[in-house]
């Protein structure tokens, strides 16, 4: 079966398939991702669609490894897009490196009220306020263990459930973090989304140090517990801080024994807008895509530049060049969520084809 270009992927996709999903539910942005999502893991119970898939991506094999995980490209998949995991079995057909589940909270929550996700499409832009709507971490890690291997490394997002006072934070990713021990191939600590109260002011040095220090113990606990090393983890911060909020960011990381940061999540400005997207501007939540490409790239550039912990670069992802970018910027690795909407599979060919190109060189 012959591979396909990207520029195939992407008239396919803009000409027939996004419109179609644009159109579910009225053009209910959730609606559309939830039907994305049940294809998606109804493709995963096809072993033999799923082989003629990936043939048809084509994924380049140019692995990367960081942090002791062996990924099989440069590409993965942001946390959002797949929080509960249905879909885990197919990401790699899809040309994906690897994925990033969650947010997942140590206890199941539904999230914000609906609607809570908006398309700005002039700006191929984003607002959620999703509100870690999840089933929990013990159920993600039940699935994962029906799953079996997916053929990718699967990293798991972990934040604080929205009922738990910030002060108590603490144990409350440990009660994720011990439930998908073993399970996952890294964690990311997630202390940056927009749409959690109070869970911003993690970031800060004290809390940030107190917080990161328990997690890495317990992962150390729980390594030597099953004979064997502790899952990696990350932490995910957000792209509205400061230089200095940035650099005390690194200090804490390293400090804490962390294995790596991912840069950045969604942004509470509303810069770069198209005139048409004015009026969702007003949509409390958090901005991805298109308007935050340079911003993200900035932050991923400092964080690289001024630490030597690797950075996983993910935010306004919707060209090759884009990724290409990041990993100019520093990035070890990249993520795409918004981009993924915009443009389909074709993004994923094209970063593939480009980074690997820029690896071999």
């Amino acid at each position: 079966m012959p591979t396909l270009t990207p520029r195939a992927l992407d008239l396919g996709y803009r000409t027939v398939l996004r419109p179609a999903l644009f159109r579910i539910g009225k053009g209910d942005a959730e609606e559309a991702h939830h039907a994305t999502l049940r294809r998606v893991a109804q493709l995963g119970e096809r072993p033999k669609v799923l082989a003629q898939l990936a043939k048809i991506m084509g994924t380049p094999d140019v692995p990367v490894t960081l942090a002791g995980i062996t990924f099989p490209s440069r590409v993965g998949l942001a946390a959002g897009v797949d929080k509960d995991g249905v879909g885990v079995k197919a990401w790699g057909a899809l040309g994906f490196g690897h994925v990033e589940l969650g947010t997942v909270t140590a206890r199941p929550q539904p999230g914000n009220p609906r609607p809570r996700l908006f398309r700005l499409v002039k700006s191929r832009g984003v607002i959620n306020r999703m509100g870690f709507n999840n089933a929990g971490a013990a159920a993600l890690a039940e699935r994962l263990r029906d799953a079996g291997d997916p053929g990718i490394p699967v990293g798991v997002s972990i934040g604080k459930t929205k009922t738990t006072p910030v002060e108590d934070a603490v144990e409350d990713y440990l009660t994720s973090l011990r439930a998908l021990d073993g399970l996952a191939d890294y964690v990311a600590v997630n202390v940056s989304s927009p749409n959690t109260p109070g869970l911003r002011s993690l970031q800060d040095r004290a809390p940030l140090s107190e917080l990161l220090a328990a997690i890495t113990s317990e992962a150390a606990d729980l390594g030597h517990r099953r004979m064997s090393r502790p899952v990696p983890i990350f932490v995910k911060v957000a792209p509205d801080l400061t230089d200095e909020a940035l650099d005390e960011v690194l200090e804490v990381a390293d400090e804490s024994g962390v294995s790596g940061i991912i840069a950045t999540n969604t942004t509470l400005g509303r810069d770069g807008l198209a005139h048409a997207d004015l009026p969702l501007a007003t949509e409390a939540g958090g901005l991805s895509g298109a308007p935050l490409t340079r911003r993200a790239r900035y932050v991923v550039h400092r964080l690289a530049s001024r630490g030597h912990l690797p950075v996983i670069g993910v935010g306004g992802v919707m060209t090759a060049a884009d990724g290409r970018a990041l990993i100019d910027a520093g990035a070890e690795l990249v993520q795409v969520y918004t981009g993924f909407i915009y443009h389909g599979p074709a993004l994923v060919a094209g970063l593939n084809r480009e980074l690997s190109r820029a690896q071999e060189r």
